[in-house]
């Protein structure tokens, strides 16, 4: 997944999360001045004279909403009608006046936003999936929103159904992340099925619907008013084109409430319209800048609790799945200031072979199979002879972004069969489903430098489980209530977190949609509270008021993360921003 990095040239630390056991002050507090429409970040004078912000109004806004703001001198980008706003840059000396306005509600920076098969298949039981129930996502449409996809191929044409550019004109994937995703929900195979194929590269659900939605460019970078404004237009095509899910394999920092968070709200209007939203948890979890080794670090809006949150398993290169673990990159919960539990759950997503975009290594290619030609396929991975050189065809890449793709296509699987399901029904499905069996902890060691990083498999880092769609499938319990993530509440005084559920919630509502039923027996203690969570609140910094995700101790310049030393993986260049993404863990 990739990451979405603050326009604003002043970085500003963002409040983490205080006490979870008082959700109402600290969201007073993450805000700054107490009931401010302000965010956080705006309160302080921003360091350009102009500044590019989203505008959230009562009620979606008219043009003379749009014209007051214009006349401040500002320019308007575009109409946001899923969170009742729109996109502007207008002069910082306005800011004082937009807070004033009795339409406006909250006004946030519009962040800059960057991105974040045959084994993953038979990990997640897909293939029994296809021949037992006979699904592959035939008449679903997904929305891939990220740096766009063409037809052809192993993404046939007469699938991709609708192509819209956010960015620019020529609507192609310029930095190679998008074709790579579509690959994973929807590849036909066509490319490695022949005479001497030994292995065929296939998606989760090679019959769906694709719509190519273009925001991220040539770097993978964008702004998170592009990416609310193709969630717009997913929902407005909804109808027309059976969309039924929207894969974010995007993210950025986590830095106000998912409550006002726009691109939380934006995916929180898609949910409501009847639309899956699949989100990357982010590829954080070895940051361990607050000594509480890597929890926390879940970005937005996967910290919302209506969507579908996705970590990453390794499939360690088998097609059983009782070898697989977590890997270790995989961001982990609770979410900083709301304390949301997250991820839901985990899917294969490193070293995951997919579509390259076309245009090839060389010089005007896409940006990431030209900088990493290495992660070129060979030819002999899927040819029993033939040329043994790398093939043009497809890539390999890492990280919770490649796990969401998975993710997507199950759903799509799963709604050919049950066409009627809702997406809480989908997701409370999904996550009962999904197997509960893991080891109690795992080890990745950096080759290069020796370090290690222990993963411990709790409710923060695996959520409900490992996807299994078989049993999805197989499976016929239809949830009454919603399946909002729910909160973790940390107790100082006994050291214990337990769990809050929102009142319309289907967890803990009966045996069957219990949280054993959800999360596993081994997930609680004999007394209700959380196993194995220690480690999310071993010490006070880890949850003080400097150690959210806004500090760019977190949050990362290409040095901070860019490094073999940081991730601990093979050919990955110094520069790299992304390196999870270049080259996964062995």
């Amino acid at each position: 997944m990739a990451k979405l990095v603050k326009s604003n040239k002043k970085r500003i630390p963002q409040l983490a999360l205080i006490s979870l056991m008082h959700v109402p002050l600290i969201a007073g507090l993450a805000f700054g001045k107490e009931n401010s429409k302000l965010s956080k970040d705006l309160q302080e004078p921003p360091a350009d004279s102009n500044v590019r912000v989203i505008v959230q109004f009562k009620q979606d806004p008219s043009d003379a909403d749009h014209q007051r703001t214009l006349s401040k001198g500002g320019t308007h980008h575009y109409r946001l009608h899923g969170i009742k706003g729109g996109a502007y840059t207008i002069p910082a000396s306005a800011l004082a006046d937009l807070e004033k306005d009795p339409n406006v509600v909250h006004v946030s920076i519009d962040h800059k936003v960057s991105a974040h098969l045959d084994t993953v298949a038979a990990a997640i039981n897909a293939p029994t999936a296809w021949q037992s129930y006979g699904v592959d996502g035939t008449g679903i449409g997904v929305a891939i929103i990220d740096s766009g996809f063409q037809g052809g191929g192993d993404l046939d044409g007469s699938r991709v159904v609708y192509k819209q550019d956010f960015i620019a004109k020529d609507g192609k994937d310029a930095y190679g992340h998008g074709s790579h995703i579509a690959g994973i929900v929807g590849a036909n195979g066509h490319g490695s099925t022949c005479g001497d194929c030994v292995r065929t590269f296939k998606g989760i659900a090679p019959g769906a619907n694709l719509l190519n939605l273009r925001v991220l460019d040539q770097n993978g970078q964008s702004t998170e008013s592009a990416v609310v404004a193709a969630i717009d237009q997913a929902i407005a095509l909804k109808s027309k084109y059976n969309i039924r899910v929207i894969n974010l394999s995007l993210g950025r920092p986590v830095f106000e409430s998912y409550k006002v968070d726009p691109l939380c709200q934006a995916a929180e209007a898609a949910w409501k319209a009847g639309i899956v939203v699949v989100v990357a948890a982010g590829n954080d979890g070895r940051n361990n800048s607050f000594k509480n080794q890597g929890y926390g670090t879940i970005n937005s809006p996967g910290n919302d609790p209506y969507v579908l949150t996705v970590g990453a398993m390794k499939t360690m290169g088998t097609y059983t799945r009782t070898d697989d673990l977590i890997a270790s990159y995989s961001s982990k919960g609770p979410t900083v200031l709301d304390g949301v539990v997250k991820p839901d759950l985990v899917a294969p997503g490193n070293l995951v072979v997919s579509v390259m975009a076309p245009g090839g290594t060389g010089k005007g290619g896409p940006t990431l199979s030209t900088l990493y030609p290495q992660n070129d396929v060979n030819n002999r991975f899927f040819h029993s002879v033939g040329n043994p050189g790398r093939s043009d065809k497809y890539f390999t890449l890492s990280g919770t972004s490649m796990a969401a793709g998975v993710v997507s296509g199950a759903v799509a699987d799963l709604l050919q069969a049950h066409p009627s399901l809702t997406p809480d029904q989908v997701k409370a499905r999904l996550m009962k489903t999904a197997s509960k069996t893991f080891p109690a902890s795992s080890v990745a060691i950096d080759p290069t430098t020796g370090a290690t990083f222990t993963s411990l498999y709790d409710i923060f880092t695996i959520g409900a489980g490992y996807l299994d769609l078989a049993a999805a499938l197989a499976n016929s319990d239809i949830a009454a209530g919603t399946a909002l993530s729910p909160v973790a509440v940390y107790t100082p005084s006994s050291g214990k977190v337990t769990l809050a559920f929102d009142a319309s919630s289907t967890w803990g509502t009966s045996a069957a949609w219990g949280t054993s039923a959800a999360w596993g027996t081994s997930a609680f203690n004999s007394d209700k509270s959380l196993a194995g969570t220690s480690a999310a609140w071993a010490t006070s910094a880890a949850w003080g008021t400097s150690a959210a995700g806004g500090t760019s101790a977190a949050w990362a310049t290409s040095a901070a993360w860019g490094t073999s030393a940081a991730w601990g993986t093979s050919g990955i260049s110094a520069a790299s921003a992304i390196p999870v993404l270049i080259a996964g863990e062995q």
